[in-house]
């Protein structure tokens, strides 16, 4: 995976820290995370960010009914089913499989839907086979819902707020990783243009809270 290293710089509250990285031609996003402190986290590089505490007191990697199993936008005609992703071993963060492009993936490190904080979902935009879940993302609009269902087999309808497009040398850690008192939803995939090397330059970020 191609990533871009960057330095550490204090922040004045606990906030896990990110940076999206995309691998050639596969136009997927995934944050790598750094651990969660009581005082004060760092903007840690994507290919050296540590193991993460479970954030804002989720254990939920391992409440399996908790887990969302599926993410669907009915105004762009997007479903797929989800996947769980934590941290590669180099410490970025997992992103699903080219093969499996029609299938984003949930941060486990991040917040429940439906529970307070921010979760995380990861697609790619294309991948060497074509086509992948978050291809249309782009195009999504203001007020449009996204829904998310649990492994319980509930549903819980997220309202569409915003999105940008940004750089992927300024990413936005704190606006997507910060704490929020409410359940907020963020959608994350490539976006841009190509560089040099074949890397797209952007990110793409959907910002949602629960309906």
């Amino acid at each position: 995976m191609h990533v871009r290293t960057f330095s550490r710089t204090p922040r004045p509250a606990a906030l896990l820290a990110a940076l999206a990285a995309c691998a050639a031609l596969t136009a997927c996003a995934g944050p790598a995370p750094s651990t969660a402190t009581s005082s004060a986290a760092a903007s840690a590089p994507a290919a050296s960010a540590p193991a993460p505490a479970t954030t804002h007191g989720q254990s939920a990697s391992t409440d399996a009914t908790a887990a969302p199993t599926q993410v669907t936008i009915p105004s762009l005609k997007i479903s797929g089913s989800l996947m769980r992703l934590g941290l590669n071993a180099d410490g970025t963060v997992e992103v699903p499989p080219a093969e499996k492009g029609m299938t984003a993936g949930w941060y486990t490190g991040g917040a429940v839907p439906g529970r307070p904080g921010p979760a995380v979902l990861i697609g790619h935009n294309d991948t060497r086979f074509g086509r992948a879940v978050f291809h249309d993302l782009k195009d999504i609009r203001k007020g449009a819902e996204v829904r998310v269902r649990g492994g319980d087999g509930k549903s819980l309808s997220f309202t569409v707020t915003g999105k940008e497009t940004v750089s992927k040398k300024a990413f936005p850690t704190e606006r997507v990783y910060g704490a929020t008192q409410s359940s907020t939803l963020r959608l994350v995939t490539c976006d841009g243009a190509f560089d040099a090397e074949g890397h797209p330059v952007d990110n793409l970020i959907v910002y949602a809270e629960l309906s």
